[in-house]
């Protein structure tokens, strides 16, 4: 009864939000291309030619938004999941922490690259300070990479949980970048403890 009652309101919730009614206007995958696209007006993430690493890309909407606005990009997204083609994307199922899939990433930009970008995040098990510390790790072991194939100047985006985890990935952000921001945009719930953290310019 319980989570059919769940059910119910996360169906009601998803008719009432505006920004699940403007991706499907809009043709996006989901919601979640307005964190980015929020992230990226106050940031000047993206540009034309840039190199560009999607860490757990689908459904899609982020490597969508790249894709659709950027040209002479060169974008690899990243999943677990398989999802739908994107064009001008070179797409990769499987775990980017196993070193397979981290060879695969490095063979096809064949050097350091622009930004990463990451909304990785564990499934939900109800307990919300166990959810914000898986996807804390995750956001750790993007930050690590990035600082692998990220060049000089290169700007790394993730997901975090503001939690109990925070100060670890804050200062741990400071020790690998110069520069350093954690933002929430507008479309992020408002009773979500989700934050972006925003970091350029490798020490």
């Amino acid at each position: 009864m319980k989570k059919n009652k769940t059910s119910k309101n996360w169906i009601n919730r998803q008719r009432r939000d505006i920004y699940v009614r403007k991706s499907k206007v809009e043709g996006y995958r989901s919601r979640a291309v307005y964190k980015l696209e929020e992230i990226n007006q106050k940031f000047n993430i993206f540009y034309n030619g840039a190199s560009i690493l999607d860490l757990g890309a689908a459904p899609g909407s982020w490597s969508q938004y790249i894709s659709k606005n950027y040209k002479n990009i060169k974008l690899a997204s990243i999943d677990l999941n398989k999802f739908d083609q994107i064009e001008n994307t070179f797409q990769i199922v499987g775990d980017f922490t196993e070193n397979i899939y981290k060879q695969k990433i490095l063979n096809f930009f064949k050097g350091k690259i622009d930004i990463v970008i990451s909304d990785m995040a564990v499934n939900t098990t109800g307990n919300k300070n166990l959810d914000s510390i898986q996807t804390s790790e995750l956001c750790l072991d993007a930050m690590r990479f990035s600082k692998e194939v990220l060049k000089k100047n290169g700007k790394f985006v993730s997901k975090i949980f503001i939690g109990s985890t925070f100060n670890e990935i804050i200062d741990e952000s400071k020790k690998i970048f110069k520069k350093n921001k954690v933002f929430k945009p507008g479309a992020s719930r408002k009773e979500s403890k989700e934050s972006f953290i925003v970091c350029s310019m490798l020490r």
